[in-house]
């Protein structure tokens, strides 16, 4: 009896994407950029992957995930075009296994120290991967709960992985917002202006960058004001299933 729900919950994410993608769109539209200047990351944490075939059926080839554990489970699973970013803060010790599992692994949307940069970097060069494209992680609402480093030394950071890293390639910031995983205004302003910094001070053109922010609940606004990435989860696939946790 299971199966035809899983079936129909997979159906009404492909649905629900295409909603996504067109309010995305014009998001752009009235930002003055072309409908497809923003990516749509379907970020599938604790969906089946059922859900996230379905939209790969459906045409879509850019996928998240939060915790390496579910993204090394899901990516040998899946066809290997899809491109994947890693969303968030990621511990050195599994830069490794993260890198290895995954050789379709696009992106890295959440370097935000220098070690976690060095790690990626070695492990790049010995796994004889292609350079990785990653963005520098800033923790633009304040929140000591929130990876991410300080909007004052994004700057320093973007330099290390620009020019330090060389089989890393530096593509820009993202934020992850508030506790509730939406933002305001000020949030996108701070990332904006973290990037005039940085372009400014590693003399990279500002069309060339690149700026993750926006969820579900405010990703219109973020692609209005410059975003060129959005991570969208419950809004394509429903509330996120966490299992009870186990007692340690």
């Amino acid at each position: 009896m299971a199966a035809p729900v899983a079936e129909g919950a997979a159906a009404s994410a492909a649905v629900a994407l295409r909603a996504v993608l067109a309010r995305a769109g014009r998001a752009a539209e009235r930002s003055g950029r072309a409908a497809e200047a923003a990516r749509v990351v379907a970020v599938g944490k604790t969906k089946p992957v059922s859900m996230l075939r379905q939209l790969y059926d459906a045409g879509h080839r850019c996928f998240g995930e939060n915790y390496v554990q579910e993204i090394v489970t899901k990516a040998p699973q899946l066809p290997e075009d899809i491109r994947w970013h890693f969303i968030g803060h990621l511990q050195s010790n599994k830069v490794k296994p993260l890198l290895a599992a995954v050789p379709n692994l696009d992106m890295v949307e959440g370097v935000d120290n220098e070690k976690v940069a060095n790690h990626l970097d070695r492990a790049v060069n010995s796994l004889g991967r292609e350079p990785l494209k990653v963005l520098v992680q800033v923790n633009t609402s304040g929140e000591e709960s929130k990876s991410g480093i300080d909007p004052s030394r994004c700057v320093e950071l973007a330099k290390h992985v620009k020019l330090a890293c060389p089989h890393l390639i530096f593509s820009g910031l993202m934020t992850i917002g508030m506790k509730d995983y939406s933002s305001t205004p000020e949030n996108f302003k701070a990332l904006v202006a973290c990037k005039l910094e940085v372009c400014k001070a590693l003399e990279i053109p500002t069309e060339q960058f690149e700026l993750s922010m926006g969820m579900s609940g405010d990703f219109e606004q973020a692609i209005e004001m410059g975003s060129t990435n959005v991570r969208i989860g419950s809004t394509i696939f429903g509330p996120r299933e966490y299992p009870k946790k186990k007692q340690k």
